[in-house]
């Protein structure tokens, strides 16, 4: 068994593709249309086949509620590898990226906090 699919939600499915492609670097893998919304998904650009990120609507009622307490406590909505924190952040920072935790060595792993601008934060996450 593995990971196949992680979904984030995201209050504009429109607004999330330009940010995690634009912005973060993902490259968008599916869309297929659903009513008014579409399953919409983006993976890592390294890594085509890998886990694809769904951009998942947000208008459960139950969402708004779990978001907004987790980011009124500075709780990740999930965490992205990458190699080198400092400059993930470095490179996010100067594409206008709004970071709720600077870089942080904790033992072996680092890790940043960033609003993903639709709803989450995001920890990045690298092992030292």
């Amino acid at each position: 068994m593995k990971v196949y699919v992680m979904s984030v939600f995201v209050d504009d499915q429109d607004k999330a593709l330009r940010f995690y492609t634009e912005v973060l670097g993902f490259v968008q893998k599916t869309e297929i249309p659903m009513g008014e919304h579409r399953w919409l998904t983006v993976v890592a650009a390294e890594d085509p086949d890998g886990v694809e990120v769904s951009l998942e609507p947000s208008d459960h009622p139950a969402v708004g509620p779990f978001r907004e307490a987790l980011t009124a406590d500075g709780i990740p909505w999930t965490s992205f590898a990458v190699d080198d924190v400092p400059a993930a952040v470095a490179r996010l920072q100067a594409a206008g990226v709004k970071f709720t935790q600077e870089p942080l060595q904790m033992g072996q792993v680092t890790t940043a906090v960033f609003d993903d601008t639709c709803g989450n934060l995001i920890q990045l996450a690298s092992h030292n």
